[in-house]
């Protein structure tokens, strides 16, 4: 979820970011389905909430 104004229309360059860090640190594995959407407001008023679900091998 982005923090964003109404007219704002690029959230998901925004969440492309953590989509990247997630790659970077995981490799294939960390790639996934992910969705971006705006919100007029977010608690604390944080530019960005991600929320993920993972699976851990041990």
């Amino acid at each position: 979820m982005v923090n964003a104004t109404p007219d704002y229309e690029k959230h998901p360059v925004v969440i492309n970011g953590c989509s990247e860090l997630f790659r970077e640190l995981l490799g294939e594995a960390g790639v996934g389905v992910r969705s971006a959407v705006g919100m007029g407001s977010l608690p604390g008023n944080v530019a960005v909430e991600i929320e993920g679900i993972f699976e851990v091998k041990l």
